[in-house]
């Protein structure tokens, strides 16, 4: 195959024009690894690159796509041969450097991993840098010492692709969830995914100025920001932990000391892009094997690049549940 399909976003005067395109394997960077893609996933940085968002891609026409999943076609690496099974998620992929909405990627080695045993192509871009992520903060939340034990964990934009994972895997592990969500409609998608109990996005948003709420949380993963974010802090019970690793809501909250200094609460900073090759290569063993979810198709919905740009246009509107599953087979 040396002409593939890509969906496409470019930059038009002040526009941002989204075309599925014909493009040529020469016309992929320099890389050590050059992949056939089969699956990919949307995110919603995904969604940013292709409106233009200067914070995630500043250089235009582009392909993007944060994930990508697929066979190793050429590689100078001797760590991957032809016919290999393969995950690249994060790092540039999709921000200023060709991503996984295209059906050939060329990557460093360095980006790239070995599809873990018990995962394949599908089943690791349904979870994809959203589920990662999840992952990777329950495993931050578990290292600060958080135990199923210690109380409920609060999930927030529980129907999103981070927290709709979460609720999946921290009930997985035998924690009692509490997801928090603005859809009401979306009730029984978070009773079926595991969690104890759901909760309206606006009991979040109460007593904004008190400096301490009741102590309640035994963690949380937060992936909204802004207000509920330190609402969720200042409810968390002493020496418990927050995970924070989204600003779907607003990058800022306004804060004070006292829940770090009268409860002895942590808040984790949670960054996928940039984590270090061998930590991913541990979460994605952990999610093939211990960590495990069955039913992933119950988060999934199917999408191709053909009718992409309509989920794009979804996912911004806040109108998604769940993880969009993109098929590059054809």
């Amino acid at each position: 195959m040396t002409a593939f399909r890509a969906f496409r976003v470019e930059k038009r005067g002040r526009k941002f024009e989204r075309h599925v395109v014909k493009r040529a394997t020469a016309e992929l960077p320099p890389g050590d690894v050059l992949i056939d893609v089969e699956y990919s996933s949307l995110n919603y940085k995904d969604a940013l690159s292709a409106i233009g968002n200067p914070g995630v891609t500043r250089t235009y026409p582009h392909t993007p796509g944060i994930d990508a999943a697929g066979t190793v076609v050429e590689s100078s690496s001797n760590l991957f041969a032809p016919g290999a099974a393969a995950i690249v998620c994060g790092y540039d992929l999709g921000m200023n450097t060709p991503g996984g909405f295209g059906q050939r990627i060329r990557v460093p080695v360095g980006w790239v991993l070995p599809m873990p045993e018990g995962l394949d192509a599908r089943s690791a871009m349904i979870l994809g840098t959203a589920g990662f992520t999840a992952a990777l903060a329950v495993d931050r939340l578990e290292a600060a010492g958080m135990q199923p034990d210690d109380g409920p964990v609060l999930v927030t934009g529980a129907t999103g692709g981070v927290g709709s994972v979460a609720v999946a895997l921290l009930a997985r592990l035998g924690y009692k969830v509490h997801a928090a969500t603005g859809k009401v409609s979306s009730y029984q998608f978070l009773i079926d995914l595991g969690a104890a109990n759901v909760i309206w996005r606006d009991e979040l948003l109460q007593s904004p100025d008190r400096p301490l709420l009741k102590a309640e949380w035994g963690g949380a993963i937060d992936t909204v920001g802004g207000p509920i974010l330190f609402n969720a802090v200042k409810a968390l019970r002493y020496g418990a932990s927050l995970a924070a690793c989204g600003l779907v809501a607003s990058p800022k909250f306004s804060a004070t000391v006292f829940p770090f200094i009268l409860r002895g609460v942590n808040l984790l900073g949670i960054d996928s892009v940039e984590l270090p090759l061998v930590r991913k290569a541990d979460i994605w063993r952990k999610l093939a094997g211990p960590w495990k979810l069955d039913g992933l198709d119950t988060l999934a919905f199917p999408l191709t690049l053909d009718n992409l740009s309509v989920a794009i246009d979804r996912i911004l509107a806040g109108e998604v549940v769940g993880r969009g599953l993109v098929d590059l087979r054809a």
